[in-house]
């Protein structure tokens, strides 16, 4: 892949769902399809869509043509401060979001069938490269996809979130299949009831990738009344973005309600939203960032953590951050009093591993007290050395800590840890901790390490460091199904190529029309391209007969209704 300073920094805990493209997988007719989507898109889309659209197609090289190589791509969206990578069809949304918080567009390889033109039900080149890629030339508009990345990235999932994921996931990858059985597409859609009639209260991710589809993917902009294009769903639809604008779709003012509204990713779209600039996208967001345990903290962070059941990080008001899978927390008076961890834990300060603080470390997990020193009128993070030393609170001396949340901690400390002048850790040899007579921990455990705060202010799905942590995506397990062509199938790639090819002799012309008319056809798209390059004053008699089959293929075929005869 060509170098791009913004890949160069991509954190290694995302590379697990970057693919190569091979872009020698491509046949003629895929280029075929690539090029016929684009032609009519932008024909429509430069009265339709927002202005930054075509202006974007220049910027970020997206030729009519041919299909983008990632290589090309990358070389001008590194001008933008963007780049690319090719994933395999639908990945995680907070996979997905993070590699937006780091400016990397990711990009579905495979590319739709002819037989799904109009609209594909899994993610595919086009939709990547020519629906999202122009828009985040625009400024506004690339400052709210990064910012959306960064909040989506840290909201937290439910363990149903990812069985619908999965299951959402093996359904677009059937449909975009060639020839699977009917009755394996009607499991899977099933699956999919199954599963979405049991998902219980929402999830921050589940709302959040709401918000993410009302705009990102199927977002309008502008008034109720002549609103624009700038969702990629959209952009790189030729039936649905004309759905889009036509009256059977209902068009809402957006606003922070969208989050409520659920979607179904294999269909096209019953009502969409309209935002009156780029700019109010981010007010939104910023609206629904106060409702998230990330900016609230408190109690119901901590329960978001544990009901995540993956690894998370609760930050303490001192700003340490403790991340690991949470399992179990301990109350008073409503208030969060401990805290537990189980497995790999890293403790870290802005957002970095602080040394000595590895999974290693704490490779059995961590638990720790939140709350204030009792009979304390500062919180503890804040003492100097001389409130530590009147309170007998000294290095290498024994003490005793009892919390306004009715822990005690006794034991010898060893060490003291600030950070910007705040006491975030206490490390004690020989010491127990006890909740309300519930011991927590013994001195033959060994050393212990105490967090200091007096309230978790943040909580959010994911380490704090990463690659500190260790941290790995696990791939998708179902790859997206590659096809096998067939002898006849190459042959006919190869009439895609002398189509394209052509030149303007009568003879030639005739000779194609003549193979397309008599082994092909079904094939549209090559009827329609030879339609395409005869020339002026060309045998009236085989355009007639390729605009005759046009016509009948189109009244068999419903999903052809959105064909254009004139060329």
């Amino acid at each position: 892949m060509v170098s791009n300073p913004i890949i160069d920094r991509l954190p290694s805990f995302l590379s697990d769902f970057v693919v190569d493209q091979n872009y020698g997988q491509y046949t003629a007719r895929d280029h075929a399809v690539w090029r016929y989507v684009m032609q009519k898109n932008k024909a429509y889309l430069k009265k339709t869509a927002h202005p930054a659209y075509v202006e974007g197609l220049r910027k970020t090289g997206i030729s009519i043509d041919k299909i983008p190589s990632i290589e090309e791509m990358n070389r001008i969206l590194s001008d933008i401060g963007w780049a690319a990578v090719c994933v395999d069809g639908f990945i995680p949304p907070s996979a997905f979001m993070a590699f937006q918080a780091y400016k990397v567009l990711v990009i579905a390889a495979d590319i739709r069938s002819v037989n799904q033109i109009g609209y594909t039900p899994a993610p595919d080149i086009i939709h990547e490269a020519a629906g999202h890629a122009p828009i985040i030339a625009d400024p506004d508009y690339a400052k709210y996809l990064v910012d959306f990345g960064k909040l989506g990235s840290r909201a937290f999932p439910s363990k149903k979130d990812n069985e619908l994921y999965e299951a959402i996931r093996h359904l677009s990858i059937l449909k975009a299949a060639h020839n699977v059985p009917e009755k394996e597409i009607i499991k899977a859609e099933k699956a999919i009831d199954l599963i979405s009639n049991h998902m219980g209260p929402p999830s921050e991710m589940a709302l959040i990738r709401n918000l993410h589809w009302w705009t990102v993917e199927y977002g309008l902009v502008g008034t109720l009344e002549k609103p624009r294009i700038y969702g990629a769903g959209l952009l790189s639809s030729i039936k649905e973005s004309k759905d889009a604008l036509s009256k059977k779709v209902k068009k809402i003012p957006y606003s922070i309600d969208a989050m409520d509204y659920s979607f179904d990713i294999t269909k096209p779209q019953e009502q969409l939203f309209v935002t009156p600039d780029f700019e109010y996208l981010s007010t939104v967001l910023s609206e629904f960032s106060g409702m998230m345990a990330v900016q609230t903290g408190g109690l119901e962070g901590v329960m978001k953590a544990i009901e995540s059941g993956d690894v998370s990080t609760l930050v303490y008001s001192s700003g340490l951050q403790v991340s690991g899978v949470f399992t179990s927390v301990k109350t008073h008076s409503g208030q969060t009093a401990y805290i537990q961890a189980t497995g790999p834990v890293t403790l870290n300060y802005n957002d970095k591993m602080l040394p000595g603080h590895s999974t290693i470390s704490h490779k059995e997990g961590f638990g720790s007290p939140v709350g204030k020193l009792k009979g304390s009128l500062k919180p503890m993070r804040m003492f100097d050395s001389t409130d530590l030393k009147n309170l007998g609170i000294i290095k290498g001396q024994r003490c005793r800590l009892e919390l306004e949340t009715n822990v005690i901690i006794e034991g010898t400390l060893l060490k003291i840890t600030r950070k910007e002048g705040k006491i975030i850790l206490l490390k004690f040899s020989d010491c127990k901790v006890t909740h309300e007579g519930i011991i927590l921990f013994e001195p033959s455990w060994g050393v212990y390490d105490m967090a200091v705060g007096e309230k978790i202010i943040s909580a959010f799905h994911g380490p704090a460091d990463p690659d500190g942590y260790g941290l790995h995506f696990q791939a998708p397990a179902e790859k997206t199904h590659k096809p096998n062509y067939s002898a006849k199938e190459k042959a006919l790639f190869d009439i895609y190529d002398q189509v394209r090819d052509i030149k303007t002799s009568d003879k030639e012309i005739s000779h194609l029309w003549d193979i397309i008319h008599n082994q092909y056809p079904d094939e549209w798209l090559l009827a329609y391209m030879l339609l395409e390059h005869l020339p002026e004053g060309s045998d009236n008699l085989i355009r007639n007969d390729i605009l005759s089959l046009l016509n009948k293929l189109k009244k068999e075929n419903k999903d052809l209704k959105h064909l254009k005869l004139q060329v």
